[in-house]
């Protein structure tokens, strides 16, 4: 299996590569600098420069794009869309490193987690910005998306322990009534998805047990 891990040097791309590489398999970094990352193969390329001919001999394509400031967040929603238009009509799953305020909290799919009252301003354009990344995925039927949201709480140095418990559409707590996972787990759960394959078109969430 051939995966592809773009935006590779950044936190959680770093720590995908490393747990798919521990497990064996064949990864390649696609870095716009110098590779940062454990994987030793590289591809030197702004996400938005790839073509459908540099990842047309991958199993698996994980973005792993991150964006944090006010001009480079609307860049989410544009990465995914041209991803998926270079996967379009291939057998090339795509992952997609998520975020969770679109994650629902009621039974009817209505209320999300960014509609509460306690969720940060400053954070709502970075939520609304995944939010309409998975919206365009919802309507691309010519592209095997999977898209991983994590928990509330997503640890950068959180410790790595193991284990997760998988979600789906709605905010998943763990025994302790807690949304927190660490990119580490998180990480073993894209490389679970990404080998495994068993949410074709869907959005699953992951939660620390």
């Amino acid at each position: 299996m051939k995966i592809a891990v773009i935006c590779a040097n950044g936190k959680a791309g770093r720590l995908i590569v490393r747990e798919a590489m521990e497990r064996g398999l064949d990864v390649t970094a696609v870095v716009r600098g110098e590779n940062q990352s454990a994987a030793g193969k590289s591809v030197t390329k702004d996400l938005f420069d790839l073509t459908a001919a540099d990842l047309k001999d991958f199993d698996v394509v994980v973005d792993a794009f991150g964006a944090w400031t006010a001009d480079t967040i609307p860049q989410i929603p544009r990465a995914a869309a041209h991803l998926c238009d270079a996967l379009s009509g291939t057998d090339t799953r795509l992952l997609i490193v998520g975020g969770a305020g679109s994650l629902y909290v009621n039974a009817e799919h209505t209320l999300t987690v960014a509609d509460g009252p306690d969720f940060p301003d400053a954070f709502k354009p970075l939520a609304a910005a995944h939010d309409q990344a998975l919206r365009q995925l919802r309507a691309r039927e010519d592209v095997k998306w999977t898209y991983i949201s994590p928990a509330g709480d997503f640890q950068a140095e959180g410790a790595r322990t193991g284990e997760y418990i998988l979600g789906g559409e709605e905010l998943t707590l763990n025994s302790r009534g807690e949304s927190v996972v660490s990119y580490a787990d998180y990480a073993i759960a894209v490389v679970d998805e990404l080998t495994g394959g068993n949410h074709i078109r869907q959005r699953i969430s992951v939660v620390s047990r």
